[in-house]
C-alpha cells in the first residue's frame, strides 16, 4: 500500500474525531489503496461496521483530513449479509446483477481491517473469495460477450465505427473477466494495467495491449471487421464461452409495449405507451419491411429487396432505441454495456423541433430517414390528433349551416354559425401544435401568442370575423368568403389542406370517417378522451356507419 499503517490509523483517528462516537465500529480500508492501486490523489475509503439492525445510511460522509478526501461509508452486519447473500443468489443469471452490488461486495472482500479485526473477518467468511471470483470472472464474461456481439450486429448494419468501440468494450470486459478468475477483481478499469502486470502473464498482457493498439481508424470497415474477429480469437484463447463469428444467429425481435400505427402515409411508432416516433417515407418503408423473428442477415436482405438502398443505419436507429431487439440464438436478448457507465437500455433522443407538430395525416418529420420523437406524452398525442380530425369536422359542418342559414336569410344564425366554424378552426390550429388540454373557446384567439409568430395573421383574420355582423345577403356572402378563408389559411398552417369536404357526398363522408378511425384506434388504445361520445360506436363498427354495419349483420 502507499500509505503505512501508522499513517492510516492517524487518518482514521482524525476521521472518527469528526463523527458520533456513539457506536463502537470495526473499520477496514476499501478500494485501490486496499488493492495495492492508488496514488497521492487517492481518496482514503474507510467502511464502519456495526452490530446495529438499522439500516445506516448508503451515502458517504466526505471528510478532508490531512490534505486528503476521506470517505466513511457505515453498514451494519445485517446490511453486509444482505448484500452477500443477494449476490450468491443472483449469480446464476449474471446478466442481471447489479453492478453496484458487485462493486460493494468486491470492495468489502478485498478490504484491510484496521478495527476490531474479527467482525471484518466474520463478516468477509460469509463469502469465500474463490467463490467471489467466479462471480466475478462470470459477471465480465457475459458482459464481455454482450458487447462483442453487438459490434457483430453493428459491423452488418454497416456501422463499421461503432462497432469497433463495443469490439474495444469487449476487450477490456474479456481480459478483466480472465484476470478476475485469477483474484484481480477489483472493477474499476483505470487500474487494468496494474491487475495485468500483477496476474504475471506477459504473453496475455502483452497480446491484450496488441489488439487495444490495433483499434482501426474511423471509416475502414475491413479493418474493423479484422480487429472484431481478432477480438472474437483472443476471447475463445482466454476461454470466455461460445462467442463465434456468426452474425446468422442474431435474430431480430419484437419488443414488448412496441406497437405500431399508421395514419395515411405516415407511420408512427408507440414505445412503451408513453413516447411516439414518427417515421419519415425511406424510415417508414424501412419499418414496414421488417419481418420479426429472422435472422438479422435475412432481414437486410428482405429489406434491400424492397429497393430501399443502405436500410442498415435505420435498423440500427430502431434498435438504440429500443423499437426492436437483437437475440442472439441460445443466449438471450443483446444487452452491451459498459462498466461504471449509465445503464443500458433504450436510447431516447432529443424531441422533434419540426413545426407544427402534427396534422390529420401524421405527425410531422424532420425529412425521409426521421426517426423523430413527438415532443408530446403518448396519451397527449392521440388526443391532439383526435380534436385535430374532429375540429375539422366541426369545421365543415358549420360552413354547411352557415350556408343553410344565409340562404333562408336567418342573419343572428348565420353569425353564431360562423363563430363556431371560427373557434373550430382554431381548435384545430392549437391541436396542431399540440396544445392539448385547449383553451377555452372564448380565450383562443387571445392564447395565440401561445404559438409561433407566423400565425399571427390568423389571430388577425379570426378576430375580425368574431366581430363580424350579418344584416344582408351581401354581407352573407362577404362572411361566408372570409370563413372559408380564414379555415384555409388555417389547415393550411396545421396541415389539414387536404380534409375531406365531409358533408358533400356519401364518398367525402366515408373518407372522413376512415380519417378519424384512424386516429381514434390509437387514442382508444392509449385509453385518451375521445372527443365525443359517438366515436365509441365509430371504434365499434371499425369505421364504418355503425347502422350500415348492423344491416349488413343483419343480411
Amino acid at each position: 500500500m502507499i500509505l503505512t499503517e501508522d499513517q492510516l490509523q492517524g487518518l482514521l483517528d482524525r476521521s472518527l474525531a469528526e463523527l458520533p462516537r456513539a457506536t463502537e465500529w470495526a473499520v477496514a480500508l476499501e478500494g485501490s489503496i486496499a488493492e495495492g492501486f492508488g496514488n497521492p490523489s487517492s481518496d482514503i475509503d474507510f467502511l464502519l461496521i456495526g452490530r446495529s439492525e438499522d439500516d445506516l445510511p448508503t451515502m458517504p460522509s466526505l471528510l478532508f483530513v490531512d490534505g486528503r478526501r476521506v470517505e466513511i461509508r457505515t453498514r451494519s452486519v445485517r446490511q453486509l449479509t444482505d448484500q452477500l447473500r443477494t449476490l450468491e443468489d443472483g449469480a446464476k443469471r449474471p446478466g442481471r446483477l447489479s453492478e453496484d452490488l458487485l462493486n460493494r461486495c468486491q470492495r468489502l472482500l478485498h478490504s484491510h481491517p484496521l478495527r476490531g479485526h474479527a467482525l471484518v473477518g466474520e463478516v468477509k467468511a460469509m463469502l469465500p473469495v474463490e467463490r467471489f471470483r467466479r462471480i466475478a470472472a462470470d459477471w465480465w464474461a457475459h458482459r464481455a460477450r454482450q458487447s462483442l456481439r453487438y459490434a457483430m450486429a453493428l459491423l452488418c448494419l454497416g456501422e463499421a465505427d461503432e462497432a469497433v468501440d463495443w469490439s474495444r468494450a469487449g476487450l477490456v470486459q474479456t481480459v478483466k473477466s480472465w484476470a478476475a478468475g485469477l483474484g484481480e477483481t477489483y472493477l474499476e478499469p483505470k487500474w487494468l494495467s496494474l491487475q495485468l502486470d500483477r496476474a504475471d502473464r506477459p504473453e496475455v498482457r502483452d497480446r491484450y495491449w496488441e489488439l487495444e493498439a490495433a483499434a482501426p481508424a474511423p471509416g475502414d470497415a475491413d479493418a474493423a471487421r479484422g480487429h472484431l474477429a481478432a477480438c472474437l480469437a483472443f476471447a475463445e484463447e482466454l476461454r470466455l464461452g461460445e462467442v463465434p463469428w456468426r452474425p446468422e444467429r442474431l435474430t431480430v425481435e419484437r419488443v414488448a409495449g412496441v406497437t405500431t400505427w399508421q395514419t395515411g402515409e405516415r407511420i408512427h411508432v408507440i414505445r412503451g405507451r408513453r413516447e411516439v416516433f414518427a417515421l419519415g417515407d425511406r424510415a417508414g418503408a424501412v419499418w414496414r419491411s421488417l419481418v420479426l423473428g429472422r435472422p438479422l442477415p435475412q432481414v437486410l436482405a428482405a429489406t434491400a429487396d424492397t429497393g430501399i438502398v443502405d436500410p442498415g443505419p435505420r435498423l440500427a436507429a430502431f434498435l438504440r432505441y429500443g423499437l426492436i431487439r437483437l437475440v442472439w440464438k441460445g443466449g438471450g436478448t443483446v444487452t452491451p454495456s459498459l462498466p461504471l457507465a449509465a445503464p443500458p437500455g433504450p436510447v431516447t433522443p432529443p424531441p422533434s423541433t419540426v413545426q407544427p407538430l402534427l396534422s390529420v395525416r401524421g405527425a410531422a418529420v424532420s425529412g425521409p430517414d426521421a426517426i423523430d420523437l413527438v415532443p408530446l406524452p403518448a396519451d397527449r398525442f392521440s388526443a391532439a390528433t383526435m380534436a385535430l380530425v374532429w375540429s375539422n369536422v366541426v369545421v365543415e359542418n358549420a360552413v354547411e349551416d352557415l350556408t343553410g342559414a344565409l340562404q333562408r336569410g336567418q342573419w343572428r344564425v348565420a353569425e353564431l354559425t360562423a363563430r363556431r366554424a371560427v373557434h373550430a378552426a382554431l381548435r384545430g390550429l392549437f391541436s396542431a401544435y399540440g396544445v392539448n388540454p385547449l383553451p377555452a373557446d372564448s380565450d383562443l384567439v387571445r392564447r395565440i401568442d401561445l404559438l409561433p409568430p407566423a400565425t399571427r395573421v390568423i389571430r388577425a383574420r379570426a378576430e375580425a370575423l368574431l366581430r363580424r355582423t350579418v344584416d344582408s345577403a351581401e354581407h352573407g356572402d362577404g362572411l361566408l368568403t372570409e370563413v372559408r378563408a380564414c379555415a384555409a389559411l388555417v389547415r393550411d398552417a396545421a396541415g389539414a389542406d387536404a380534409f375531406p369536404a365531409s358533408f358533400d357526398s356519401a364518398d367525402t363522408w366515408r373518407a372522413t370517417l376512415q380519417l378519424g378511425y384512424d386516429w381514434l384506434r390509437i387514442g382508444a388504445y392509449l385509453d385518451a378522451e375521445l372527443p365525443i361520445e359517438e366515436a365509441r360506436d365509430l371504434l365499434a363498427s371499425n369505421g364504418a356507419q355503425p347502422h350500415q354495419t348492423a344491416r349488413r349483420a343483419a343480411a
